[in-house]
């Protein structure tokens, strides 16, 4: 199984810009079901796509791909004329929470947010928005969502995953990719990988997509990548110990960040003496997981968790 993508995913794009296009392009020769893109002035027209397929991706198809992607002006029209059940934004900063908060009033499910940079203040009016609403909201500033072979939607490479047995959550795309391709190297594979991006207020948090992959019979155990600011690591390690029944593993980054300063992410900050990653490292122990020291030790942690749990 999967959580979130699958092959059933119907996909459209809003933000059709350099970005945009070029990752659609690469989603498309992945394999993932693109059907259609938002560019408002501009329905009824149709963009081209067409290249080698990447053939670590969806399997069984053609060495070439050639897809039209159908233009809507809205995101309602692309709904109604494609039935897409997500969406992935790459609408630049000052307008993406108008592009977010389009989508959920048309219905999509799923909605992956890329965008970086977004002012906090209008994700705080994008969570209110969304209160209440039969919607998933993953990122923003995040590399998105990929199920092994079945869908990717987001900036991430696609060979380095495998299918197979681990869920991956973080707060780092790039520490996601290295977390990915360790345990492609050790023969655990993937059964999905969530970007959850790095910003203090975003949509899926660490909690979410734990309880995703505790129901997913198809995930044997999760590695959960955090870092230094705010307390999403503490609250994951609580509902770890109170919940989870599966092996965790977790690397924390910023262990040698002086207080203060910023590393990176927005929400990785740490002030007044909270969210060192001290704290988060003696939570997640307290709860049973096995904590990388490094980053190149995300791998054979997640080994270690799984050989306690007697499942390697």
């Amino acid at each position: 199984m999967s959580v979130l993508v699958d092959l059933n995913t119907r996909l459209i794009v809003q933000g059709l810009g350099e970005a945009g296009s070029f990752h659609t392009d690469k989603a498309i020769a992945y394999g993932t079901n693109v059907v259609g893109a938002v560019r408002p002035g501009k329905g009824g027209q149709s963009v081209r796509f067409e290249g080698e397929t990447d053939h670590s991706g969806v399997p069984g198809r053609p060495d070439r791909y050639a897809v039209d992607v159908p233009s809507f002006d809205t995101v309602s029209a692309a709904v109604a004329a494609t039935g897409a059940n997500a969406t992935v934004v790459f609408v630049p900063p000052p307008f993406a929470a108008d592009a977010i908060m389009e989508a959920a009033e048309a219905g999509v499910k799923l909605i992956v947010t890329i965008t970086e940079g977004i002012p906090i203040m209008d994700m705080v009016r994008v969570k209110r928005y969304l209160e209440g609403k039969p919607v998933r909201l993953v990122g923003p500033n995040c590399p998105g969502v990929i199920t092994p072979h079945q869908c990717k939607i987001g900036i991430m490479p696609g060979y380095i995953h495998q299918h197979g047995r681990i869920g991956v959550v973080s707060r780092s795309g790039t520490l996601t990719y290295e977390a990915v391709k360790q345990l492609t190297d050790a023969g655990l594979g993937q059964t999905t990988a969530v970007g959850i991006g790095g910003d203090p207020v975003n949509g899926t948090n660490f909690i979410d997509v734990l309880e995703l992959f505790n129901a997913d019979p198809a995930t044997e155990g999760v590695i959960m990548i955090g870092e230094i600011g705010g307390s999403a690591e503490e609250d994951a390690a609580a509902w770890i110990k109170a919940n989870m029944r599966k092996p965790v593993a977790s690397f924390i980054a910023g262990t040698t960040a002086p207080p203060g300063k910023r590393m990176g992410h927005a929400g990785a900050i740490i002030s007044g003496g909270m969210g060192t990653a001290a704290d988060k490292i003696a939570a997640l122990e307290g709860a049973g997981v096995v904590v990388a020291a490094t980053p190149s030790d995300m791998g054979s942690a997640m080994l270690e968790a799984m050989r306690r749990a007697g499942l390697a």
